[in-house]
């Protein structure tokens, strides 16, 4: 195989390996989501608090391991975010770090939406001649059925994908990088396209920008 003219990372994240979060361990966790809930600046908007959270696979990056979650307020707000940890067996997860923010902007006032995304960067990965990645944490469900498997596509190649799990997806890949930008896909069983997601939308001047959607 001749040398890529796209040497970036791929593939960077363990695949999930725990079903999702339930009984004690999701009580843990949500503990963290809701204190990092309650540290959101909202500008003095009422954004209300966490009621019943939905979780996604999680994934491991960098000694890390990531859970998303997602929760509606009573306000109509999405509260969404991750909980992080260290396990290292042993003495079980520790070191437990949260983040949160917080959007107007759902699926229900989006009916054009095929996807339902989330995103936060956690990191940078620097490539050739300058060139910095920003590895970013992507999380949703489709909003269509049929499908199977979620890919990111960073300029037409793969660089992560996970497999459906209860119809929610949780994908950590490079963003940004040489002008690309990433692009969520939803597969079903037989590797047909159903549905596509940029995490950008495109201005007149044809500009990326961030999608309202998105963190």
């Amino acid at each position: 195989m001749p040398p890529t003219d796209r040497f970036v990372i791929t593939f960077a994240a363990e695949p999930p390996q725990h079903e999702l979060p339930f009984g004690r361990w999701a009580e843990v966790l949500s503990e963290q989501f809701a204190a990092a809930c309650a540290d959101i600046d909202s500008e003095g908007e009422e954004i209300g608090t966490p009621t019943e959270i939905d979780w996604f696979p999680d994934r491991t990056f960098a000694g890390r391991t990531y859970v998303p979650a997602a929760s509606r307020t009573a306000y109509g707000y999405e509260l969404f975010g991750y909980v992080s940890f260290v396990d290292e067996g042993g003495d079980g997860p520790d070191d437990f770090e949260a983040r949160a923010d917080f959007t107007g902007d759902t699926a229900e006032a989006n009916p054009d939406w095929q996807l339902d995304l989330n995103e936060m960067v956690l990191s940078t990965w620097r490539g050739e001649a300058g060139h910095v990645a920003e590895m970013t944490i992507v999380w949703g469900r489709p909003l269509l059925s049929g499908g199977v498997t979620v890919t990111a596509e960073l300029a037409d190649h793969a660089v992560d994908q996970c497999e459906l799990v209860e119809e929610r997806f949780t994908l950590i890949a490079p963003d940004n990088y040489r002008e690309d930008y990433l692009e969520v896909k939803l597969w079903d069983k037989t590797g047909h396209e159903l549905a596509v997601e940029s995490l950008y939308v495109e201005d007149d001047e044809d500009t990326p920008e961030p999608d309202d959607h998105e963190d």
